[in-house]
């Protein structure tokens, strides 16, 4: 595996990194919640989600200059159910086509098979995000549903992909 970027736990002061990052239209566009972020939002999801446990997050850092690019998350985590969903977004728009998504997706499994202990992950993505997709299943996801027209944004709706994984299958 390659070692262009390294995970980092989220902290408080990446709030307004993750907010600028959030509203990048780039980013949001592939979000299921499109709303504008805010502050008090990300503040929230912290209080909520990652101080209660049911959610793990990282920041991605490009190793050797330590620059932020994006973050990764586990949300819904289920400890009964030994499962989580799986997000990621790169924020740097010159981060983008650079392998880093795959990586830190690679990282982020593993982190969750082990740490975690994680039976399965899943994710959503949308149908016609197929760079994600690709991603997605070079780490070694599978497709395990299609939901038409899942999603109202942007004044349509949208198809979703569920994939899972199993530690069996990362690649």
């Amino acid at each position: 595996m390659s070692d262009k970027i390294y995970l980092r736990p989220m902290t408080v002061e990446d709030t307004d990194l993750i907010v600028s990052w959030r509203n990048n239209p780039r980013v949001r566009n592939n979000f299921i919640y499109q709303e504008t972020f805010t502050r008090e939002i990300h503040l929230n999801w912290i209080k909520n989600h990652v101080e209660t446990g049911d959610v793990v997050q990282f920041i991605i850092c490009e190793t050797g200059t330590d620059r932020p690019v994006g973050s990764v998350y586990f949300r819904d985590i289920s400890q009964v159910h030994h499962k989580a969903e799986y997000g990621i977004f790169i924020g740097e728009d010159d981060a983008i086509g650079k392998g880093y998504g795959s990586e830190a997706c690679k990282k982020a499994c593993i982190y969750g098979f082990q740490e975690l202990k994680l039976h399965k992950i899943l994710l959503r993505v949308y149908a016609e995000n197929q760079p994600a997709i690709a991603s997605y299943e070079k780490t070694g996801f599978i497709r395990e549903g299609y939901l038409r027209d899942e999603v109202y944004t942007q004044g349509a709706f949208h198809d979703i992909i569920l994939m899972g994984l199993f530690a069996d299958r990362l690649q």
